[in-house]
């Protein structure tokens, strides 16, 4: 196996410290000489990787989303019960919405695209263009025949956002506590029997 080359390394310590201080400060208090000091690198570096701050942040924000989308890659089973998928991509997507570091740099994202909607839109854009792994197993589940046609983001967006509603807005926008796995269940089983009430085909 390849060992990664060192200026992969600095630009991990450099995504990983920018993470650390947007997290703790926003984006208006971040410097990147602070970055620069945290990564143990120069500031030279940090520019050569990330011509600015702002693209910094962009790349920050959706290394962050993209590693949290890839606890989704459950794959569409045919031989097994809808509600038990379903259940289990839910319970994966709780996963990610306890991580605190994930809920805080969200909240970061969140007010830059209240107050700064020219920079973060085009972060958004860039999460937009991947597939997220639920809609994935939506659009193979109508494929089969086993829920309706139609929007698989539509779909998906629906079914997340009643998870959201309970695990990630509160917390965002609130500071409230993440859900424990008893406060969990009651809301995945009813997010999932809303879901196939609407959504399920008829067999």
């Amino acid at each position: 196996m390849t060992p990664p080359r060192l200026t992969d390394l600095k630009r991990d310590a450099i995504l990983k410290a920018a993470a650390a201080e947007f997290r703790a400060n926003g984006f208006e208090a971040t410097s990147m000489d602070r970055i620069a000091a945290v990564a143990e690198v120069s500031k030279r570096t940090v520019y050569n990787h990330f011509p600015s701050k702002e693209e910094l942040f962009a790349e920050t924000i959706v290394q962050l989303f993209q590693a949290s989308a890839e606890l989704l890659e459950l794959p569409y089973r045919p031989d097994l019960p809808l509600r038990e998928q379903l259940s289990e991509l839910l319970r994966l997507k709780m996963r990610t919405l306890e991580q605190q570091d994930f809920l805080d740099l969200a909240r970061v994202a969140i007010s830059e695209a209240i107050h700064a909607p020219e920079r973060a839109l085009p972060v958004f854009a860039r999460l937009n263009e991947r597939e997220e792994g639920v809609t994935a197993w939506i659009r193979a589940a109508q494929a089969d025949g086993k829920l309706k046609a139609g929007d698989p983001v539509f779909a998906a967006t629906m079914l997340q956002g009643q998870v959201k509603a309970f695990a990630f807005w509160p917390q965002v926008a609130m500071g409230a506590a993440p859900l424990g796995s008893a406060q969990q269940e009651p809301v995945i089983e009813a997010a999932v029997s809303m879901f196939l009430s609407y959504f399920g085909a008829a067999q």
